[in-house]
């Protein structure tokens, strides 16, 4: 549990600028105390005394305003930056070095018991009030621009963008260098291929008008 504890600090040092001593990272971070009430809560899960388990998940909730059901899965060095608002359903799955911001929801779309929350790979980012519903993957390296709605698998390095959620894939490289407030969106992209084709276009026209013209003064003038 320590180790875990010193490997959150350690990742928050080096997720958040503005984190200046372990005393505040340790006192200041309710990302941070979410994820360690989860920990606890989760464990008190797993042997199946689930009302203390989910009274472990609901004191962190009025704590953090961070709410992680227990029974969800959560990998090693989550980051929640200023995280209020923050819902991660039973059967979510986190995997390692993601990074959530505030008003994330990792929802369901079924009344049935079984896998009806997210799976988010390793290294994924999900910006401020992203909605990620149903049993759905999230792919290793993802990034879901804020408040864009998911509801359908988002594969490995690509980028999630707006309402409903459009993809653009990227490299490795292309993502490891991508931030998330400068998230590209696949919607502008066409439309700035459409007017640079609307430019040509004129262009041609313009052009085919100024030799018609050309050619008709030639024709008065003999």
């Amino acid at each position: 549990m320590f180790k875990l504890l010193r490997e959150d600090v350690k990742n928050i040092f080096h997720q958040d600028p503005a984190a200046r001593s372990w005393l505040e990272v340790l006192f200041c971070y309710p990302g941070l105390h979410a994820v360690i009430f989860h920990r606890f809560a989760h464990k008190i899960w797993k042997f199946k005394f689930y009302f203390l388990a989910r009274f472990t998940s609901h004191i962190s909730r009025f704590l953090t305003g961070i709410e992680i059901h227990p029974g969800a899965k959560i990998g090693r060095r989550l980051f929640i930056d200023h995280g209020m608002g923050v819902v991660i359903g039973e059967t979510s799955e986190v995997g390692d070095d993601v990074l959530i911001y505030k008003g994330v929801l990792l929802g369901g779309t079924s009344l049935e018991k079984k896998k009806r929350h997210p799976t988010v790979g390793n290294n994924v980012v999900l910006g401020s009030n992203a909605i990620v519903l149903g049993a759905i993957t999230i792919g290793d390296n993802a990034r879901i621009g804020a408040a864009s709605v998911v509801t359908h698998d988002v594969p490995a390095n690509s980028t999630a963008v707006g309402v409903p959620a459009r993809i653009k894939q990227h490299s490795e490289k292309e993502i490891e260098k991508l931030e998330h407030a400068k998230l590209p969106d696949p919607i502008i992209d066409v439309m700035r291929f459409v007017l640079e084709e609307q430019i040509k276009s004129e262009k041609k026209l313009n052009q085919i008008i100024e030799d018609f013209l050309k050619e008709l003064n030639k024709n008065d003038n003999e």
